[in-house]
């Protein structure tokens, strides 16, 4: 049928039912031709193998005709299914469930939909890449429904990549209860890096544009500073600020080094979009 989707008969059932359980789970799904509840629950069991394209077997096994089987597995009634890990039978239900119900029982055994995101930004971490960890954190962050497990990883990265407001907003949404000593970590380690942030040249350049802030050249000097820095947020508003007085300053120099920014940030990334839509909206 498919890679995912199989037929048990006594041919095949070792291998599909008990080996192959050593490498993935196995859902049996026990049913028969008489049986309505059975017609109910089987598209609904290959919707959801198909979603998961392999993460798990979906074994099918006409309880009629693989009477031997059945009975080996003790199925008393249909329909009947039954999860199947290292060889042996780990969980189950009998009947007709709904959706919500079969989803939550499999969950349980199967991988997320976004492992395979946390095992990109986990690679891109070991290797000192936090800017490359970035976009698939965020994204597992948002399909996970952001997980505190997912929130410490995101938040380290952009400490790392000196995104401090970003992660200080994220863990400001950190409950009190998840506030562990991985957090207090996390907290303290945006307090140095925010102390490291503030050199001298910045600070004589804040306080030039302090007493003058119509100063264009000041703002962008600041502003280059900052991106330097890797406080990109402070770096490019003060790029839009240049922009909406005076479009083309430094003959483009300005408009071409907020293109760049962006573009180191990488698509994907929310504040890289938020400057985009700025600009665009300056320039059309």
């Amino acid at each position: 049928m498919s890679d995912f989707i199989v037929n048990i008969d006594e041919t095949n059932a070792a291998a599909l039912l008990i080996e192959e359980s050593h490498k993935r789970p196995v859902v049996v799904d026990f049913w028969a031709d008489w049986c309505e509840p059975c017609k109910v629950l089987m598209p609904l069991l290959e919707k959801i193998a198909t979603e998961y394209q392999g993460a798990f077997l979906l074994a099918k096994v006409n309880a009629d005709d693989q009477q031997t089987i059945a009975q080996q597995f003790g199925v008393r009634s249909l329909p009947t299914v039954m999860v199947i890990q290292d060889g042996q039978p780990v969980d189950g239900f009998a009947g007709a469930q709904p959706e919500a119900q079969v989803r939550e029982m499999l969950e349980k055994y199967l991988p997320k939909p976004w492992d395979g995101l946390l095992q990109l930004a986990q690679e891109a971490m070991e290797k000192g890449d936090f800017a490359a960890a970035l976009t698939p954190l965020r994204q597992a962050w948002e399909e996970s429904g952001q997980l505190h497990e997912i929130t410490i990883p995101l938040a380290h990265a952009l400490i790392e990549c000196l995104r401090l407001d970003e992660a200080e907003k994220i863990l400001d949404g950190v409950r009190m209860a998840d506030q562990d000593a991985a957090y207090e970590q996390l907290r303290a380690q945006l307090e140095i890096k925010r102390e490291a942030a503030k050199s001298p040249e910045i600070e004589a350049l804040v306080e030039k544009l302090q007493e003058n802030p119509d100063d264009l050249d000041v703002r962008h000097q600041l502003a280059v500073q900052y991106t330097d820095a890797g406080q990109f947020k402070e770096g490019m508003e003060h790029f839009i600020h240049i922009l909406q007085r005076q479009l083309d300053h430094a003959d483009g120099a300005t408009k071409r080094l907020l293109l760049d920014t962006i573009a180191t940030l990488g698509k994907g990334d929310p504040l890289a979009a938020e400057y985009q839509r700025k600009l665009y909206s300056l320039l059309y």
